[in-house]
C-alpha cells in the first residue's frame, strides 16, 4: 500500500494513527534514504504512544538503542545504522523489546533477527522539499485497511 505525505504535519499525522493501533510485540521497520523522514515519523509516534506530544525524543543514532516506558508497554526504538552486525542486537536488549513496541530505523542490519510480522514502511523524498512518499507492507491486509481508513481521516 502506498501513500503520499505533502508535509511535516501530515507525516505526524500519519505516525499518531498507527499509535493508536500498535500493540505489545510489534515491530515497525522504517526504512528510507538520510533525510527521508523516518526519525520525523518515529518521533511523533513515540510521543503519541506516551501521551505526551512534549516528550524529548532523542535520535537513537549513537546509543543504538532509545527505551521509553509508555502507558501502552515499553517501547524501543532502534537505530541501526552503525550497528557492526546483526549479533550485537543481543546487547541492545533486542530479545525483550520483542515484547514491547520496537521501532527499527536501518532494519535491513537486523537481517533474520527482524521480527517476523513486521510492519514496513519506506519513506522516498517527493518532488516538493517535504513531500514524502510512502510504502507499507508486511502486516495482513485487514490491518494495513485498517490503518490507510484511520490516516485518511487525519
Amino acid at each position: 500500500m502506498d501513500m503520499r505525505l505533502f508535509s511535516v504535519e501530515q507525516t505526524q499525522q500519519v505516525a499518531q494513527q498507527l499509535a493508536k493501533l500498535l500493540q505489545l510485540g510489534d515491530c515497525v521497520a522504517l526504512s528510507g534514504e538520510m533525510g527521508a523522514g523516518k526519525s520525523t515519523f518515529a518521533r511523533a509516534l513515540i510521543r503519541a504512544l506516551a501521551g505526551d506530544e512534549a516528550l524529548d525524543v532523542p535520535s537513537p543514532t549513537f546509543a543504538l538503542l532509545q527505551p521509553y516506558d509508555t502507558p501502552v508497554g515499553a517501547v524501543f526504538h532502534y537505530d541501526l545504522w552503525r550497528l557492526s552486525g546483526p549479533d550485537e542486537l543481543y546487547e541492545l536488549s533486542w530479545d525483550d523489546a520483542c515484547e514491547g513496541i520496537m521501532l527499527v530505523e536501518w532494519p535491513e542490519r537486523a537481517e533474520e533477527l527482524l521480527p517476523e510480522g513486521a510492519l514496513h514502511l519506506t519513506f522516498t523524498h517527493g518532488a516538493e522539499e517535504e513531500d514524502r512518499h510512502l510504502t507499507l507492507h508486511g502486516w495482513p491486509d485487514e490491518r494495513l485497511a485498517a490503518f490507510m481508513k484511520s490516516s485518511a481521516r487525519a
